[in-house]
């Protein structure tokens, strides 16, 4: 009877399985604002509040658990709308050749590159660690001096060679399935891991600048949220580095200065 029943599901999600797809890719991004958005107003709450113990300097066990799922929720929620051309144009290409079955190996390419989010995430949390012993204030934002040097790191990034292949990679969803196109299940989880790697390779300096505008600022993350799909998405983002760069450039100045 449940072999039967998971069997009727299946067959279901095969069915409807484009519709399945679009709906998980919205709200996915969705349910992770549902948790940062509320984390973000409640900062300065209560210190009862999960918010207010992440801003705790004793580094115990339960800290750390609610500062490294804030950073994988977050990353999840800001770095999904951005791959989703990618994961519905490779659904679509496998739906045409193998049909709708083959296409629900998406799903595990979608996980290959939240995880390589989620890592990215860890490696934040660890990072937000070193620097909560010297320039980090309790509200999670390092110095203006800081900010401007975090500020500069990304303009010059910006306009660097990697910087502009791993964009390039993000921007040409077609190109990087046909060149890198693998059978299986297994196949299709690499595939999410180097586009997930290649999608790092182009954003980490832009995600380092949550340290600058407050790692909890409803702002500064869906500021950076919006650059992302901008510089990925539109069809003038490729021609931005330059601009991008500049006014970084000019407002890592401009806070030193003040």
């Amino acid at each position: 009877m449940a072999l039967s029943a998971r069997g009727t599901a299946i067959e279901s999600i095969v069915r409807h399985e484009r519709r399945v797809l679009v709906a998980a890719i919205v709200c996915v991004p969705l349910l992770c604002w549902t948790w940062i958005v509320p984390m973000s107003r409640n900062t300065f709450g209560s210190m009862a509040d999960p918010s207010a113990m992440m801003m705790n300097s004793v580094w115990d066990l339960r800290h750390i658990a609610l500062l490294a799922a804030m950073w994988v929720v977050m990353m999840v929620g800001m770095m999904t709308p951005s791959a989703a051309p990618t994961l519905l144009i490779y659904a679509a290409v496998v739906r045409r050749s193998e049909g709708a079955r083959a296409a629900l190996r998406v799903y595990p390419m979608a996980f290959g590159y939240l995880l390589v989010w989620a890592a990215f995430g860890l490696g934040a949390t660890l990072l937000q660690h070193v620097m909560s012993a010297s320039v980090l204030s309790p509200t999670m934002r390092v110095s203006n001096a800081w900010a401007s040097a975090l500020l500069m790191v990304a303009a010059v990034y910006q306009v660097t060679p990697l910087k502009a292949a791993c964009l390039d990679s993000c921007r040409s969803p077609i190109h990087f399935i046909v060149t890198h196109m693998r059978a299986g299940v297994a196949g299709a989880f690499r595939m999410g891991l180097r586009h997930g790697f290649l999608c790092v390779g182009c954003c980490w300096a832009l995600m380092l600048l949550l340290f600058a505008g407050g790692v909890m600022n409803l702002w500064t993350i869906a500021l950076l949220t919006f650059f992302v799909l901008v510089e990925k998405l539109s069809p003038f983002g490729a021609r931005t580095e330059g601009i991008t760069a500049a006014g970084l450039a000019i407002i890592a100045v401009w806070i030193l200065a003040l």
